[in-house]
């Protein structure tokens, strides 16, 4: 299959890699010429301009930091430039209004298309282990998942046109909720005078387990091994944490959704990142206690 990906920062070269790796000829985009590089090195053909690379192509991928800029290489270099017959993916995390919009206008236009942002972080795009959680027709689903299960693990239809994005949004919201209830615990039993690493096998094995705790551990030297482990470099930012948290709470407000314990992990992580931590790995929260 030929494949135009447009957007190759860290999570896109590595998904790009990968469509390599499982047979499919790629065309790549990126407004970074180290990125462009990159991805020469990777095997994918490479040109200046995102209009042309989808010139021909069977599919089109985009994995890009806003809405405001989906929207943009949507209406300016793929709807009316990729051929009829392509199917348009987009992996980026945006807001649930623009995606939906960008579909709508794919969709007058003949194209089938999803929005299928990713879990999982730079590490699983790189090896191809992401979970995709993709909104869309059951048609568009069909030939999407076609393109996604190069890259991931695991592709799931979650509903009509945007439902990928709600799916994502609230999913990061209760991990930043569980991460930061995590780092109480495990500071408030440290103070206690429980051994961290006691509290750790007690309660990841007890009613407090979960996906912080048990994989991710948030405590340097405890548990499982994690970015903590690395002084919080690598893994998940907490700009691009706090970036889907003030995605959740505007789909909150606009859906009149009470998300109290949303709000106040959304506060801490603006305060954090504020304090100048928005390049660590979001499980570095735990410094605030």
């Amino acid at each position: 299959m030929k494949i135009a990906f447009i957007g190759l920062g860290n999570m896109g070269g590595g998904m790009a890699a990968n469509l390599i790796k499982a047979g499919h000829a790629v065309r790549a985009f990126d407004l970074s010429e180290d990125a462009l590089a990159h991805a020469r090195n990777n095997g994918c053909e490479t040109f200046a301009d995102a209009a042309e690379a989808v010139h021909g192509v069977d599919a089109v991928v985009t994995m890009l930091p806003n809405g405001a800029i989906v929207k943009s290489v949507y209406q300016d270099s793929v709807i009316g430039k990729a051929p009829a017959g392509a199917v348009l993916l987009d992996c980026s995390t945006i807001d649930v209004a623009t995606a939906k919009t960008v579909i709508a206008e794919a969709e007058a236009a003949g194209y089938a298309m999803v929005d299928a942002p990713v879990s999982g972080g730079i590490a699983a795009a790189n090896g191809g282990t992401l979970t995709f959680m993709v909104g869309g027709t059951d048609e568009a689903f069909k030939r999407a998942s076609k393109v996604l299960e190069s890259m991931g693990k695991a592709v799931i239809h979650a509903g009509a046109a945007g439902a990928g994005q709600t799916a994502k949004i609230c999913n990061n919201m209760l991990l930043a909720i569980h991460m930061i209830g995590t780092a109480e615990a495990m500071r408030m039993a440290e103070r206690l005078g429980l051994d961290p690493q006691k509290f750790y096998e007690i309660s990841s094995q007890s009613s407090g387990m979960n996906w912080s705790l048990n994989t991710y551990t948030p405590m340097p030297g405890v548990g499982a091994a994690s970015p903590a482990d690395n002084d919080y470099q690598g893994g998940f930012a907490t700009a691009l944490m706090l970036k889907d948290l003030r995605l959740a709470m505007a789909a909150a407000e606009e859906a009149g959704a009470a998300v109290p314990l949303g709000s106040r992990a959304a506060a801490l992580y603006e305060d954090f990142a504020g304090a100048g931590h928005g390049g660590l790995d979001f499980s570095a929260i735990i410094k605030t206690y």
